[in-house]
């Protein structure tokens, strides 16, 4: 019976595991990104961090060459991954190819990174039904996923964060910091202006 009840804990692990996939995408603001998804039904995290470019341990203050991106961990018995890129191409301005809202340059440009075949083939395709959807080119590039180098610690959850931030409208507390941010920047008014009711939602 003890070694029937190991058996079956190893197999539900196993099972549990299975269904536990990553996908990387950029976005723009790392902040944004993470805010958004760890939003969405099914997943269970989301980290922010550096990928795409060949620097080794990228920091925030010098990660030239590499993509503001984020690694999100998901449940794909509850969202598949074709399902989370099509609500991520619809969470950015996929016909910008010069960054996102107010924030400029290669960093904040916008990638899905594909782990393997599988992904990419699920991501080459809901990029093909958002131009259908959309009626534009997506600028979104599909690439080989590489290194994923995780981001400071302060800069995880920072919508979420209490601490006292100098922003252009004075002090604030760093999750109003990000609303007063985020707003700023247009990014919810650009998407719903891009993408109409196709609009990301969680």
């Amino acid at each position: 019976m003890w070694k029937l009840a190991v058996a079956l804990v190893i197999g539900m692990t196993e099972i549990a595991s299975a269904q536990t996939e990553k996908a990387i995408v950029a976005g723009g603001c790392f902040w944004c990104v993470e805010s958004d998804f760890e939003a969405v039904r099914g997943v269970k995290g989301v980290v922010s961090g550096y990928t795409g470019g060949s620097l080794q341990d990228p920091t925030y203050e010098d990660h030239e060459g590499h993509y503001e991106a984020v690694e999100i961990t998901f449940d794909s018995s509850v969202i598949s991954y074709a399902e989370l890129i099509s609500k991520f191409l619809r969470s950015v301005d996929v016909v910008d190819a010069g960054g996102q809202f107010c924030d400029r340059g290669p960093a904040y440009r916008t990638a899905i990174f594909v782990a393997d075949d599988t992904q990419r083939s699920a991501a080459v395709k809901a990029i093909a039904a958002a131009e259908g959807t959309l009626g534009q080119e997506i600028v979104t590039p599909v690439k080989t996923a590489g290194k994923f180098w995780i981001a400071e610690t302060y800069h995880q959850d920072y919508y979420k964060g209490t601490n006292i931030v100098l922003t252009r409208a004075g002090p604030k507390k760093q999750s109003n910091a990000y609303k007063f941010y985020r707003k700023a920047c247009g990014r919810d008014e650009r998407l719903r202006n891009l993408w109409g009711s196709e609009a990301f939602k969680p």
